[in-house]
């Protein structure tokens, strides 16, 4: 298996976690590889026992959504928000506990095209319900390894969602994920293999590439932890779209 030099995990920290000044640090170090570890192997993130002062969902397929929303969890606790990253897949929130947020996170994949159904379904189900609450969201796709493929103007699988659900996110932003040939199933990885040949990506069936830059999740989690700020000092309700 050849392993991009993207893949290699940033020094400074043993957790594999990037180093950070505050909340964001500005090493080129930062762009290197969030194990699963941080979850699968060190359990749940400190403060377990703790109410958690926001929502953060993920909807996942080969575990990248999963790490960047760890990522930011751990971000956000440097802060002193807890925000525990809850699995779409295992079942729908309760609405009350929704309405009652004063902040939603969605960090959610895109395959083949459109986010995975537990997120289309979150977002078909809640529409209006987060018409009324502040909520951000973070599309998880290879698209956005492309310049100017990371926003919300700019990447087509984000824009399209929003279309559809009729979503006004408070932050909405695109991030590049994980190619991990080896990890797909056969099926999986001739159709991945066939986008990336169309997209001009790397096509070799033996190829693992870390696409996420992890400088760009450590910002988005500077501005989530802005907008729990402004919504603490009753300023939520009215805030203005921000799209990375």
């Amino acid at each position: 298996m050849r392993i991009s030099r993207k893949d290699k995990a940033p020094i400074g920290r043993s957790d594999g976690l990037a180093p950070a000044s505050g909340m964001i640090a500005h090493s080129a170090s930062l762009e290197g590889h969030v194990p699963a570890a941080i979850i699968e192997e060190t359990g749940p993130l400190p403060g377990a026992n703790r109410i958690p002062n926001m929502l953060l969902f993920y909807a996942t397929r080969d575990g990248q959504s999963r790490r960047i929303a760890a990522h930011i969890a751990a971000r956000l606790d440097e802060c002193g928000i807890y925000a525990p990253p809850q699995n779409l897949a295992d079942a729908l929130p309760a609405p009350a506990a929704l309405a009652a947020a004063p902040l939603i996170v969605v960090v959610a994949a895109v395959r083949y095209g459109r986010h995975l159904p537990e997120a289309e379904r979150f977002f078909a189900t809640y529409g209006e319900l987060l018409a009324r609450v502040p909520f951000a969201f973070v599309s998880v796709n290879l698209a956005a390894r492309k310049p100017g493929k990371d926003t919300a103007a700019g990447n087509q699988y984000l824009r399209k969602l929003m279309a559809r659900h009729r979503l006004k996110p408070a932050l909405a932003a695109a991030v590049a994920g994980r190619l991990d040939y080896p990890h797909y199933r056969w099926l999986d990885r001739q159709i991945i293999r066939f986008i990336m040949k169309m997209t001009g990506g790397p096509t070799d069936p033996q190829s693992c590439v870390e696409f996420t830059a992890w400088q760009a999740v450590d910002e988005i989690a500077a501005r989530i932890a802005e907008i729990m700020a402004m919504g603490l000092s009753g300023c939520g309700r009215s805030l203005k779209r921000t799209m990375l």
